[in-house]
């Protein structure tokens, strides 16, 4: 059984009965033959899919919002923005999947080759819970675009906002079996990664998990596309404006309860100003609203699960007993739900849980250096690789250090984000492979040689 749990309570809302081997079978032979049919539609066809899926979620995201907070806690004002992401995502397709697959023309002398880009197939999204529609649709939209079908393996704990895409994409005009949801439990996944009418894997989640992933789809010789875990560096030089800096610091960091794989979690601080920006930071930090997710006026919510929130508080216990010293919050809170109270850690060192862990919670750990090379030094000390962002207004030093830093993108006075016309992913283990842009619609397609002599 799968359960459908409210964080901000510790309540059971639904439950779901898993599907059968009976249930699986049949749904991997309808989604082959609906995306068999589907490459071959007219692109305006498929695009023309996206806008009405557009329409569709601006026109009930009161509803899907309402969805995702009481799955996963997220406040309700975040939880609207991420629907109208998705909206504008599929948009963004509708407008570009042509230029982006056009054939590449290749002519050579009495030749006239090209490359093609051909859909690849059926595609297993195995998605998180912190981003609940914007993890599916952030692969769906370029990959349907493309013309494949996907079947959703989601988050345990987001069942509802999982059956709600596969119904809100058959109400937009997607095709019968085009896009399914199966609910599974994890021991289930590798037969369907192993089925041949999986064409490939696409997977958000922890590094632990994507390793398992990689493996079976690797050992299944299935293409992949894994985002996994990261430790943000967010890098304050001298010459930065330190208050915007630490306004951006608060956002960056608890967006989302401090539960994404792209928030800043490390904050590099020069000693210069670490002081400056420490005392407007906790001044930030402090003035976080905290209360019910459905409250517009609530900047924190409850945690997804209780067990996340144990985890994170045994970091932090461990991160202080290392010689950090705790500024603001370090405790789970009192009362009903999975709440942990904003917290900040100052003069964490490199050998630290915060620093050396990924920390999935609302919890800032700064780290003080004494120049821009040991900044990059620390940046660089993690085995994460996703995301960055530098404070300076050197802008040949920003440049500079933009090129060196070991990340899949780097953001100069700006924090970390993922946008539809921007390539998103990662180095080292935190993934690879590319969603987003240009280059995560071709991710998924067959990039395919066709060489025409001539005529005799």
């Amino acid at each position: 059984m799968i359960e459908s749990v409210n964080p901000a309570t510790g309540e059971v809302v639904a439950r779901f009965r898993q599907h059968n081997d009976a249930e699986i079978e049949r749904m991997l032979g309808i989604a082959v033959e609906a995306q068999r049919a589907w490459r071959r539609a007219p692109m305006e066809k498929r695009l023309s899919l996206l806008l009405s899926v557009a329409n569709e979620l601006r026109a009930d995201s009161q509803n899907f919002a309402h969805l995702i907070t009481e799955e996963i806690g997220k406040p309700i004002t975040e939880s609207l923005a991420e629907i109208e992401k998705c909206a504008v995502a599929c948009e963004f397709y509708a407008a570009n999947a042509p230029r982006f697959l056009v054939d590449e023309q290749i002519v050579s002398n009495a030749t006239d080759s090209r490359v093609v880009f051909d859909a690849l197939g059926v595609v297993l999204a195995i998605m998180p819970w912190n981003y609940p529609f914007w993890q599916f649709f952030r692969f769906a939209a370029p990959a349907i675009a493309a013309g494949n079908g996907a079947i959703l393996k989601h988050a345990a704990n987001v069942p509802r906002c999982a059956l709600s895409i596969e119904a809100m994409i058959k109400k937009a005009g997607g095709p019968d079996g085009l896009m399914q949801t199966v609910l599974i439990p994890a021991s289930d996944v590798e037969r369907i990664i192993a089925d041949d009418r999986i064409a490939a894997v696409t997977m958000t989640g922890s590094t632990q998990v994507g390793q398992i992933v990689a493996s079976q789809a690797g050992y299944n010789l299935k293409k992949q596309v894994l985002e996994l875990g990261g430790s943000d560096p967010f890098i304050v030089l001298p010459d930065a404006d330190i208050a915007t800096a630490a306004t951006m610091a608060v956002r960056a960091r608890f967006i989302n309860v401090g539960q994404s794989c792209v928030n800043a979690k490390r904050f590099i601080v020069h000693e210069a100003v670490a002081e400056e920006f420490v005392t407007a930071f906790r001044k930030g930090i402090a003035a976080l609203e905290v209360g019910d997710p459905m409250d517009p006026r609530t900047q924190i919510g409850p945690m997804a699960r209780m067990d996340l929130c144990s985890e994170l508080h045994d970091q932090v216990v461990r991160t202080v007993a290392g010689g950090a010293q705790l500024v603001l919050g370090g405790e789970p809170m009192e009362g009903r739900g999975f709440y942990y109270a904003p917290t900040l850690l100052d003069h964490v060192a490199p050998g630290n849980a915060s620093f050396r862990e990924e920390v999935f919670g609302p919890v800032a750990s700064v780290t003080r250096c004494h120049s821009a090379e040991e900044a990059m030094t620390l940046a660089n000390d993690t085995e994460f690789g996703l995301g960055a962002s530098v404070w300076t207004s050197d802008s040949d030093l920003a440049r500079r250090m933009s090129r060196d830093i070991d990340a899949g993108a780097v953001f100069i006075n700006g924090m970390v984000a993922s946008d539809a016309r921007l390539p998103f992913g990662g180095i080292k283990k935190s993934g690879y492979g590319r969603e987003l842009g240009g280059y995560g619609i071709r991710e998924f397609t067959n990039i395919k040689t066709v060489w025409t002599g001539p005529a005799r």
